[in-house]
């Protein structure tokens, strides 16, 4: 179902003009149940964009401390950040895939975004609000839930992040594909949970 709501690998297409689409693959583990139902999606996508993507695992982004909030003050950003965060912000769309851990997402998403979180870069300021600098138009985020905590649920906390961050970053319209209680159901439920979230993610690419 669906709502509207360091490694890194580039899947190179020749025709420049496409549109580009960043994949955060957030998973952890070899044969992740959310990584299996992104695969297919990131194919079917990958037929109209250029899509380029960003394994968290093992990617190593530390956490923002005193340290780094002193060198972001003082202008000092690695490069190597400031450039992923400006192919972010140039991106047409955005593919999240994490899986729920903890009531929310792996902590590796949430440190990759404070440190792709850059003033004048993901956002900026008019010194009365902020607002994001990102051309995204869509964002897409696909998880997989071991509990039975659907999108919305108050238990559920990772979308209600995304979508806030939407908000700052200029993300535009999220949407969510997920399937739940995957640790409390029989094989063959699971499998056909994966099929059916593939399914409808694959019905969404027509339009995202």
């Amino acid at each position: 179902m669906f709502d509207p709501v360091p490694e890194t690998s580039t899947d190179s297409h020749q025709d420049i003009n496409m549109a580009r689409l960043i994949f955060i693959d957030a998973t952890m583990r070899e044969g992740s149940r959310t990584r299996r139902i992104a695969r297919p999606i990131i194919d079917e996508l990958g037929k109209r964009y250029e899509i380029e993507t960003i394994r968290l695992d093992g990617a190593g982004y530390p956490a923002v401390d005193s340290r780094i909030l002193h060198d972001r003050d003082n202008g000092i950003v690695p490069e190597e950040y400031a450039d992923m965060a400006r192919r972010i912000a140039a991106a047409d769309r955005i593919v999240i895939a994490a899986p729920f851990w903890d009531m929310s997402f792996p902590s590796e998403l949430k440190v990759f975004i404070e440190n792709m979180s850059l003033f004048h870069i993901t956002f900026d300021s008019d010194d009365t609000r902020c607002y994001g600098l990102c051309k995204c138009e869509k964002l897409l985020y696909i998880t997989t839930r071991g509990m039975n905590i659907r999108t919305g649920d108050p238990l559920e906390q990772a979308t209600p992040y995304l979508r806030a961050l939407s908000v700052l970053w200029g993300l535009g319209e999220l949407y969510v594909i997920s399937a739940e209680n995957m640790d409390y159901s029989t094989e063959d439920v699971i499998e056909k949970k994966i099929t059916d979230a593939v399914a409808s993610g694959l019905e969404l690419c027509r339009d995202f």
